[in-house]
């Protein structure tokens, strides 16, 4: 018996960069690679493993800049050729391909509107949804369309109508005992059907403990891009696109994020982040109301019992409205006594920057930034913070900033209303003494 000759496979090559093309975009191709063969150095390019690289060409065709490209050695140019040339090539085993995308560039059009989720807890909604609502009717008017809110629970269409006075053109609500208390399944499912039957092209959500697990989840079930942590929100007219702003590699840079190809647009803000609009008392738009069609034993869990948990502080910095926030220069906790002394004159709250949380010198409840709360008082009284762009995105929204730092190049004083360039030791003082002798105090 004849033995058939071993077919010659087409050899894959290796994944290489493009010297001087690459842009930094966020590693899209290391999140890409199945085989963890990418690294990104200092300068956020990729470094390829050679050994580990399987030439999928899945990270070339994620790289929007067309810097990565796959290699051959003069060896397997030599056999590509011989196979060209025999017509001898095994056919590669086809990827397998998605099903058309319900939301791929073609039909963007049919998705029109700009929604926000309203959260509550027991009929009381959180007061990011009411922010959001202010945001979004600045988007839905640039884009020329309506503005939406939804809502899930038991018991919540009275919210309705705070949603209407709120800007609120309608409102979508799915009222059910299944949704009396939060579920990941539940709640999942109702927002995936509401946003698939109306296609509303952009989704707001606040960036809460709960808002952060439902939109990963919606996001992830709608195959559609989430930017969390948005500091700013706005359209590119020309282009009827959200323009979702975040700080971005450690908070060192503001990045700018499109959703091109995608619909919806989904972005999360923090509480606080965004100023709420003024309440319109008696403002009406149209309710939906929308049955729910899950079935208890489809969802997986059960909720035994709800324990509150003990706050770590009973301090709001978040609602404050006058806070005196103390950095690294403070050098101690006791110094920190300085900054009680002179809130306490102006009926303020004491806060802090991550040097300070870190040191112990404050608790984390008291902490503005990035990785602590966003605030928005009516005066921001920042002492011896030098201004890193971790801070600054917590409290670079408040009404009046005065800043107080020996170092004038600090940044901070380049989101200061009023900077007083001098030692904190000496200036806080000097102010608490002339407060007491004015016998003055600020009134909110």
């Amino acid at each position: 018996m004849e033995q058939r000759s071993k077919k010659k496979k087409k050899p894959k090559g290796k994944a290489c960069l493009i010297e001087g093309k690459c842009i930094a975009c966020g590693a899209r191709c290391q999140i890409s690679c199945p085989v963890d063969a990418i690294e990104m150095n200092e300068k956020e390019e990729p470094i390829i493993d050679e050994v580990k690289c399987i030439g999928c060409k899945k990270c070339v065709k994620v790289c929007p800049a067309d810097a990565l490209e796959i290699y051959f050695t003069p060896e397997e140019q030599k056999l590509l050729k011989e196979l060209e040339a025999e017509g001898a090539v095994e056919p590669e085993v086809k990827e397998e391909v998605a099903a058309p995308v319900q939301n791929a560039e073609s039909n963007i059009a049919l998705w029109k509107g700009v929604w926000v989720y309203v959260e509550q807890v027991d009929g009381k909604a959180h007061e990011v949804s009411w922010e959001l609502l202010g945001k979004g009717r600045e988007l839905a008017d640039d884009l020329g369309v309506e503005l939406a809110a939804f809502v899930l629970g038991e018991n919540i269409k009275h919210l309705s109508d705070e949603a209407f006075g709120y800007g609120a053109d309608k409102v979508y609500v799915i009222d059910n005992p299944a949704l009396k208390l939060y579920r990941t399944t539940s709640y999942l499912h109702g927002c995936v059907e509401l946003v698939n039957k109306y296609k509303p092209e952009i989704v707001l959500m606040g960036a809460t403990g709960l808002g952060r697990d439902l939109a990963g989840a919606v996001a992830t079930d709608l195959k559609t891009g989430l930017t969390a942590d948005c500091t700013q929100l706005s359209i590119d007219k020309k282009m009827r696109i959200l323009e979702q702003t975040r700080p971005a590699f450690g908070g060192n840079i503001m990045a700018t994020i499109l959703t091109e190809t995608r619909r919806p647009q989904m972005a999360s803000v923090r509480p606080h982040v965004m100023p709420k609009r003024d309440f319109q008392q008696g403002r009406k738009g149209e309710l939906i109301e929308e049955s729910f069609t899950l079935s208890e034993d489809k969802i997986p869990t059960k909720v035994l019992e709800i324990i509150s948990a003990a706050q770590e502080s009973s301090v709001n910095i978040a609602g404050a409205k006058i806070l005196v926030s103390g950095g690294r220069g403070l050098l101690n906790k006791e110094n920190f006594d300085m900054l009680q002394e002179l809130a306490d004159l102006i009926g303020g709250v004491v806060a802090g920057s991550r040097c300070a949380f870190d040191e112990g010198w404050i608790e984390h409840p008291r902490q503005v930034g990035q990785t602590g709360k966003t605030v928005h008082p009516k005066l921001y009284i920042a002492c011896a913070i030098s201004g890193a762009i971790q801070h600054l995105v917590g409290m670079q929204d408040s009404d009046y900033i005065i800043a107080i730092n020996k170092d004038k190049t600090a940044p901070i004083f380049e989101v200061a209303h009023l900077g007083i360039v001098g030692d904190v030791f000496d200036v806080i003082p000097a102010i608490i003494e002339k407060l007491k002798q004015s016998n003055a105090k600020i009134v909110e």
